[in-house]
């Protein structure tokens, strides 16, 4: 915005206030506040998760977009690992030139899936959750650094070339690109408890400006979406002026949403048992506590950045009362400020499928166990 624009909307603003009170503040900041971002609500859809397709997961299903779509979700994200759709041997870690060698049957099956997702009207994320050179998972050995070598970004920016030339012609309503899962820094890329911190904003902008550059060169209209910082969790400021909307996570407090998740914890049979709200270990969990971590985001969504929540939910071992009261706080911050969510996942251990927990009754729907209690939660939203 001018100057002289901002100064004659400034003076209009104290004008109204003047006159009416702050009733017509509080419509403005409201006005001010609306997101860039649809509110999409939706899931995870995990059939190319696998760095190795043969073990992947049990491909989604038509009637499944169907089910989607009657409970009133528009949303899904597929996290895809790049060498699901690679040709290479198997047998040994991938080459630098292997990063390249396309598995097109591969590549169909994913249109395939985006496809019978825009038959039922839910709009797609595609999202490098496995990038050339940075995982947040362990499983797969990298072979160089997407934070530190030329190679590795070079490789990053010809896979998101070939995915923004294959969806050309497909509009940002019914399709976007999420670059790349939870961002961090890690002390081994290959050890799955290793230390994560922030990426250098100054790096993390590197890779975003020339991944979008690469994407927006098939069409400039594109829809582009970055991952927080420090996996997820964390607003960039450094790439706001960039046409790129952020991503955040709905994770927090990680002692509820990965209570004794292996992966996520060095000890996990010793986490005390979590509460919402209350006192579990040295902490005190309150909705409270979550305002304050979802603040930056709601604050970008004022500067006009577009903000959605691309992960949200809690693994099955969470106490299932511990975990519909704390995500319905976490639901009720972001829709109320006009962020959409998208729950880690569909059908399995986080999802309203299947998950496997020990103390929910579960309804029977075409052969899964419904968790209805979490999918009246969603809907609500």
């Amino acid at each position: 915005m001018q100057r002289r624009t901002f100064l004659q909307h400034s003076g209009l603003l104290a004008a109204a206030v003047s006159a009416s009170g702050t009733a017509v503040l509080a419509s403005s900041s409201a006005a001010k506040a609306k997101n860039k971002l649809p509110k999409w609500k939706g899931f995870n859809l995990l059939d190319f998760f696998s760095p190795n397709p043969a073990q992947g997961r049990k491909a989604t299903e038509e009637e499944q977009f169907k089910w989607m779509r009657d409970w009133g979700f528009d949303f899904v994200r597929l996290p895809m690992a790049y060498p699901a759709y690679l040709k290479f041997d198997r047998s040994r870690n991938i080459t630098p030139d292997e990063v390249y060698q396309i598995d097109e049957q591969a590549v169909d099956r994913i249109d395939r899936l985006v496809e019978m997702a825009h038959k039922h009207n839910i709009h797609v994320s595609l999202n490098l959750h496995r990038a050339p050179g940075y995982c947040v998972n362990a499983g797969f050995h990298e072979p160089y650094n997407l934070w530190t070598d030329q190679p590795a970004l070079d490789a990053f920016c010809f896979h998101w070339n070939m995915w923004a030339k294959r969806y050309k012609n497909v509009s940002s309503k019914k399709i976007s690109f999420d670059l790349l899962n939870e961002p961090s820094m890690r002390e081994d890329m290959n050890d799955q408890l290793s230390k994560h911190g922030p990426v250098p904003g100054a790096v993390y902008r590197k890779v975003a400006l020339a991944a979008s550059e690469a994407i927006r060169k098939e069409n400039p209209k594109h829809l582009i979406i970055a991952d927080g910082n420090n996996t997820g969790s964390t607003v960039i400021p450094e790439i706001t002026d960039l046409d790129i909307a952020q991503s955040c996570r709905g994770y927090n407090p990680g002692i509820i949403s990965h209570f004794k998740a292996p992966w996520a914890n060095k000890d996990p049979e010793n986490m005390p048992t979590p509460k919402w709200p209350g006192q579990v270990g040295e902490r005190y969990l309150s909705r409270e506590m979550l305002e304050t971590f979802y603040k930056p985001w709601i604050e970008l969504v004022n500067k006009g950045v577009g903000v959605h929540c691309g992960e949200c939910g809690a693994w099955n071992k969470t106490p299932h009362d511990v975990f519909l009261a704390w995500f319905g706080d976490v639901l009720d911050i972001l829709t109320s400020n006009g962020i959409g969510f998208s729950l880690w996942e569909f059908i399995g251990d986080f999802g309203i499928l299947d998950s496997r927990r020990a103390d929910v009754a579960y309804e029977d729907w075409h052969g899964h166990k419904l968790d209805r209690k979490l999918l009246n939660l969603l809907q609500k939203y």
